[in-house]
C-alpha cells in the first residue's frame, strides 16, 4: 500500500467532507435521541463507501478514455469555475 497516497486521499476527502450537507444530515439524524448512534454511523459510513466506490470506478473508466493530464486540466478548470460561481453569488 502506498502510504503517501493513502494519506493524501484521506486528508483531501476529510477536509472536503467537513461541514458539507452530508455531514449536516448525519448530524441531524444523530441528534434524534431515540435513534441508535451506531446505526446512523453505519449508514453514513456505508453511504460514503458506496459513493467513493462509484468515484473510483468512474475515475478508472474515464482514465481509459482521457489522459491524466487532460483530466487534471478539466478538473482544475471545473473547480475554478465553481469557485468563480461561488464568489459571484456571494457578491450579489
Amino acid at each position: 500500500m502506498e502510504l503517501k497516497l493513502l494519506a493524501t486521499v484521506f486528508a483531501t476527502v476529510f477536509i472536503a467532507e467537513l461541514g458539507d450537507k452530508t455531514q449536516l444530515a448525519t448530524l441531524l439524524f444523530a441528534a434524534d435521541r431515540e435513534v441508535s448512534k451506531w446505526t446512523v454511523f453505519a449508514g453514513a459510513s456505508l453511504a460514503l463507501i458506496a459513493t467513493s466506490a462509484i468515484g473510483v470506478l468512474a475515475g478508472s473508466a474515464v482514465s481509459t478514455l482521457v489522459s491524466p493530464k487532460q483530466l487534471q486540466l478539466v478538473a482544475g478548470l471545473g473547480f475554478m469555475g465553481i469557485g468563480v460561481w461561488t464568489l459571484i453569488g456571494a457578491v450579489r
